[in-house]
């Protein structure tokens, strides 16, 4: 993909100094991310791309119909964020471009998979056309696995090559998202082959997702086709990654915090062209109050990184990754997306232009960004089988007095990852009881195949009631965790009721809901009033024990996401991650 000028003839007369420009943004230090030096320059744009970088004669100004003093500040290219989903912010993509536009990010690239296991193509249609007109850049890579583990788990749709090359033809798609099939890579499925090969086909670049991958496996999925991940969590991990030409994301987001070990593995190399930035997934507090991809470069620079190559990072690395032409650099011919800061090494946006034009001030937003309605987001998503307490009840085999359980435990009460013991338990009057630490979890699905599951899950930090969530990656089914079948049961209803979003109970009685009524994933609130009514949330989670993660609400998220190991919680049953089949709850004996 070219971003190109309307009017290419009138550029050239601003650059030669043939006619007046837009804009002139003089007194600048710029931040150049192709040499990496800082000088400085007067800036000039025109037709929303930068027509001329004086260097030679700073301060002798040319007409121009606007002026923007940059007071001696720094001039940097807009923030562009390689791997991001939309709606883990909970909001819209409207809304979402009102607060990270404050911040300095320009372009994101975002996988708007989420909405797709909920809503298939229409989902994907609906997060590309609702973001018609921004005042930001939100390019869309295809989704790649829905559901995530095909045969494991049920989703609300189910993509194929054929909807690949479908929604390929939407303007701002460029690639195909994070392929989490690894193992189908690895060993060419042809089911991941033909994915593979549609977006080759329509010159999409093609976005990894490889986490603690190797040797050979490495070997073999870059030769399957995806050539970057952002699911580096160790230092050695990233340098092998590096070492065979994959781009790394770097990765820091509101649930996983991974750029400190990645630079820790690479820091000592000579070249990063091939290391970029992300946020993946950032909810709507730590957007108003920590910041969007800027943070992510703050927490790079603290740990050692070299402010300009953070940058460079978060700039012209990522319009490489991704084949994107003319966005990325303060430079002839490129987009005049840029941000003004006083600070490279806080990096707060003093002043955010997108193609030439000032869309945020001091952490207000300048931009227009109108109101649009879309009939998806008043749909309700929630079609929930007939349920009882009875469906929430772990019935052992009859005749036994004990039975020996597989149990998915966490390896922290902070972490996503869990692996697979067996527990005996005991049974009264044909149910199985709980162990120490230890919970039932179900996932029921929500879109109308009428399939569940109920388990039992260790060391998950909730010590009474109930919590349940439709946010549950990436089916998104509805996810229980639970010590009563009552409280199950209300949370379920309560649910439904609302459209779907997350809800605690105790003794049968809803003690609170935030409301996600767009696919159960997101809310039309605006950045402010969504984080009042998470933080009353995530109280009310900490009451009933959810006290280690910095935010309880996501806790709950990833457990039935099977792409990360050992074993997670599908609508279908126990998943084993590695094996990528089902697991017997009771074991044979």
């Amino acid at each position: 993909m070219k971003i190109e000028p309307k009017n290419k003839q009138r550029l050239l007369r601003v650059a030669l100094g043939e006619e007046e420009a837009d804009l002139v943004l003089p007194d600048c230090q710029l931040v150049t991310v192709v040499t990496g030096e800082i000088y400085p320059a007067d800036v000039y744009v025109a037709e929303g791309f930068i027509a001329h970088v004086e260097t030679e004669r700073p301060g002798e100004l040319s007409p121009a119909r606007e002026r923007y003093d940059g007071k001696g500040r720094y001039l940097i290219p807009g923030l562009i964020d390689s791997h991001m989903h939309i709606e883990s912010s909970m909001m819209t993509p409207r809304n979402f471009a009102r607060v990270a536009l404050l911040h300095g990010t320009t372009t994101i690239v975002h996988d708007p998979h989420e909405l797709a296991n909920v809503y298939g193509v229409e989902g994907v249609q609906y997060m590309h056309d609702s973001a018609e007109g921004l005042p930001m850049r939100q390019l869309v890579d295809i989704p790649s696995c829905v559901p995530a583990v095909p045969g494991c788990e049920n989703a609300g749709a189910s993509f194929s090559a054929k909807e690949i090359r479908e929604l390929a033809r939407l303007e701002r798609v460029v690639g195909l998202a994070e392929v989490m099939d690894f193992y189908g890579v690895i060993h060419g499925d042809p089911r991941m082959m033909e994915i593979i090969r549609a977006a080759e086909d329509c010159g999409l670049y093609l976005q990894g997702h490889a986490p603690a991958l190797r040797g050979r496996q490495l070997s073999a999925y870059l030769c399957g086709g995806p050539f970057t991940c952002h699911e580096t969590t160790v230092s050695g991990e990233a340098l092998a990654k590096m070492r065979v030409g994959m781009y790394v994301d770097a990765r820091e987001s509101s649930i996983s915090k991974n750029v400190e070990a990645v630079w820790e593995g690479v820091k000592n190399n000579r070249f990063f062209d091939t290391l970029t930035l992300c946020s993946d997934d950032r909810e709507s507090d730590d957007l108003l109050h920590e910041g969007h991809l800027n943070a992510v470069l703050r927490k790079a620079i603290s740990c050692g990184m070299d402010p300009v190559l953070a940058v460079k990072s978060a700039t012209i690395n990522t319009a490489r990754e991704i084949g994107v032409a003319h966005i990325g650099a303060v430079a002839p011919g490129y987009s005049a997306d840029m941000v003004l800061t006083k600070d490279l090494r806080s990096l707060w946006a003093d002043a955010v232009f997108f193609e030439g034009r000032l869309a945020a001030e001091n952490g207000v937003l300048k931009a227009e960004i109108p109101e649009r309605h879309f009939a998806l987001e008043e749909r309700n998503s929630m079609r929930l089988p007939e349920l009882t307490e009875e469906n929430f009840v772990l019935r052992a085999p009859e005749g036994k007095e004990q039975v020996e359980v597989r149990v998915m435990e966490y390896i922290s009460k902070d972490s996503s990852r869990t692996r697979c013991l067996t527990e005996t338990l005991p049974v009264k009057d044909g149910v199985v009881c709980l162990g120490e630490d230890m919970a039932y979890v179900s996932v029921v699905n929500r879109y109308g195949l009428g399939t569940r599951s109920v388990g039992i899950v260790k060391n998950f930090g909730l010590s009474e009631g109930a919590v349940a969530s439709t946010v549950s990656h990436d089916s998104h089914n509805l996810t229980i965790v639970y010590f009563h079948p009552q409280d199950a049961l209300a949370a379920a209803r309560e649910l439904e009721k609302k459209g779907g979003g997350m809800t605690a109970v105790k003794d049968g009685r809803i003690l609170n809901t935030l409301r996600l009524e767009v696919g159960g994933l997101m809310t039309r609130l605006k950045a402010e009033e969504l984080t009042r009514e998470a933080t009353q949330m995530k109280e009310t989670e900490r009451a009933l024990g959810i006290t280690v993660p910095t935010n309880p609400l996501l806790r709950i998220v990833s457990l039935a996401l099977p792409v990360i190991p050992e074993v997670k919680m599908s609508d279908l049953g126990l998943v084993s991650v590695a094996d990528q089949k089902l697991l017997p709850i009771f074991t044979e004996k």
